[in-house]
């Protein structure tokens, strides 16, 4: 059968394109954490290797900073601008050595995302599941928000449970209680340097 170019143009726009999905921006920064992830535990090496590999994609997946003013809470806004910008530095130390520690060897896993993105009000909502030989998998899921032009992570949801900044603002919210801003950064770099996440 022979199709013309009018013909064949109509066919085209008829057929379904599933790739539309895979190109949502939110899924393409989900993606590419793991990606990363996996690049570092297939490298293995050592936690310093690791983080140095994994930090500059963990600062173009995740809003570090409004992770950071969430986690802290109510308390941000009477925290010195000083004082703001080494709790997002300690924040970020936190989370690339979490990221470097959990991840460090591979055994054949692999990350899936689900097809449908998520809207949550303004925000998006990226599910996957982290699957291992042997071992029951695991739901991950990730909430982004447009910023820079981008959508980058504003929380992790492991397990479909709980989230992960309302952990920490449950951990947050002792440790600024006793000693305020300072001792919540010796706090941060204490859990950095321990990796005992």
């Amino acid at each position: 059968m022979r199709i013309t170019v009018p013909s064949a143009v109509l066919l085209a726009l008829a057929i379904p394109v599933p790739a539309v999905a895979q190109s949502d921006p939110a899924r393409t920064t989900v993606q590419a954490l793991d990606d990363g992830l996996i690049a570092i535990m297939k490298a293995k090496g050592t936690i310093k290797s690791r983080s140095a590999t994994i930090s500059p994609v963990i600062d173009r997946a995740f809003d570090l900073p409004l992770m950071t003013r969430l986690a802290v809470g109510s308390a941000w806004t009477t925290t010195a601008p000083a004082d703001q910008q080494a709790l997002v530095a300690a924040f970020r130390r936190m989370t690339i050595a979490q990221y470097a520690t959990n991840f460090d060897s591979w055994s054949g896993e692999r990350f899936a995302i689900a097809p449908q993105i998520e809207a949550r009000g303004g925000d998006k909502l990226v599910r996957t599941t982290l699957t291992t030989p042997g071992k029951a998998d695991i739901a991950i899921s990730y909430r982004l928000r447009a910023s820079g032009g981008g959508w980058k992570i504003i929380d992790v949801f492991y397990r479909n449970s709980i989230s992960q900044v309302a952990t920490r603002r449950s951990d947050f919210a002792t440790v600024l209680a006793k000693g305020g801003a300072k001792a919540l950064i010796a706090h941060l770099d204490r859990l950095a340097a321990k990796g005992d996440f």
